[in-house]
């Protein structure tokens, strides 16, 4: 085989790489566009209701509630057992708990596409890293090829050089 047609034989072998997966997607983005106004504002409640600065307040307005309706000499709108205070407690968690699981719901649903979508990236991973390593595995042996000719020429050469000594 002469070189032009060992050439053509690797060119012929050589391997392209091709991109034939979906492009990547940033989940947040899509989970964000996803959203309809309701939702944006339970998770908005949500995030505002489970906070440090909410838990704060609202521990420094019930402390208010009970000082006052305790040292308050004339009027109490609230006596003991601050049977308004609970109505108040009640109705905030009733409203509080749905809103706080619709948004714990659909960050479940967010968590599920980020899991999904970390399978999709490892499975197009895993197909890169066989593709590099078949393609590292067919230059092994493009080179063992081109080893096993200049041996062969070595040789050849060698050959050459010992009957050229005899004469």
């Amino acid at each position: 085989m002469s070189a032009g047609d060992l050439a053509i034989k690797w060119e012929g072998a050589r391997m392209r790489h091709k991109h034939d997966h979906a492009a990547v997607l940033d989940i947040n983005r899509e989970h964000e566009r996803s959203l309809s106004v309701g939702d944006r504002i339970a998770d908005r409640v949500a995030e505002i209701i489970g906070s440090w600065p909410f838990i704060i307040f609202q521990s420094t307005v019930l402390a208010g509630w009970i000082v006052l309706n305790v040292v308050a000499y004339s009027r109490h709108w609230d006596p003991y057992p601050f049977i308004l205070l609970n109505l108040a407690l009640s109705f905030q968690a009733a409203y509080a708990a749905p809103i706080i699981m619709m948004s714990q719901n659909r960050q479940a649903d967010k968590d599920r596409l980020m899991a999904q979508h970390d399978y999709d990236i490892n499975l197009k991973a895993e197909q890169e890293v066989k593709a590099i390593m078949h393609h590292l595995e067919q230059q092994d042996d493009m080179m063992i090829d081109i080893l096993r000719r200049l041996e062969a020429q070595h040789e050849t050469l060698l050959d050459r050089a010992a009957i050229a000594s005899q004469d």
